[in-house]
């Protein structure tokens, strides 16, 4: 996976698109999700739809791939929160971060794992570089995720330590 300044400055240039860097990422997950499972949910065609949408060009992000950790919540996708207790729980409106991502041209990809609440017990991600291995804490699903290249940009949050791990 390119980095997402990389990616950036292609589609800005023109030798790349938004769908293009899309299917990147659905090429890397298809590879290796199965062995890392970073996300809880997967939008690609979602994303694909949101990386033709008009108005991309010229917004910082330029249509980059971000997968959101599954804390924040969005209106077109679920929010469990990684608990069992908010299966398939749909918020009415996206959390301020997500709406900030969306106007600056942010494609969203999908919803990484996260420990419940972003708390304590190890989500099923595998840390990319060691399958045995975990790769941290709530963070795990956003950060095995730009491990693996599945994405160039992913939320993470600094709950108990897991951004630094």
């Amino acid at each position: 996976m390119l980095s997402a300044l990389l990616i950036a400055r292609a589609i800005e240039s023109g030798e790349f698109t938004p769908t293009q860097a899309i299917d990147l990422c659905a090429n890397a997950i298809a590879e290796r999700e199965k062995d890392v499972g970073a996300f809880v949910t997967l939008d690609l065609e979602g994303a694909r739809k949101a990386a033709v949408a008009p108005g991309l060009k010229g917004k910082p992000l330029r249509g980059l791939p971000v997968a959101l950790k599954d804390i924040f919540d969005t209106a077109d996708m679920p929010t469990e929160y990684g608990s069992p207790i908010y299966p398939d729980y749909r918020p009415k409106m996206d959390a301020s971060l997500v709406a900030m991502i969306r106007r600056v041209g942010g494609t969203l990809i999908g919803k990484t794992v996260t420990t419940e609440f972003a708390h304590l017990d190890p989500g099923k991600t595998r840390n990319p570089k060691n399958l045995a291995h975990t790769p941290g804490g709530s963070s795990s699903g956003s950060a095995a995720g730009v491990a693996a290249g599945f994405f160039p940009i992913a939320t993470g949050t600094q709950t108990g330590g897991s951004a630094c791990r």
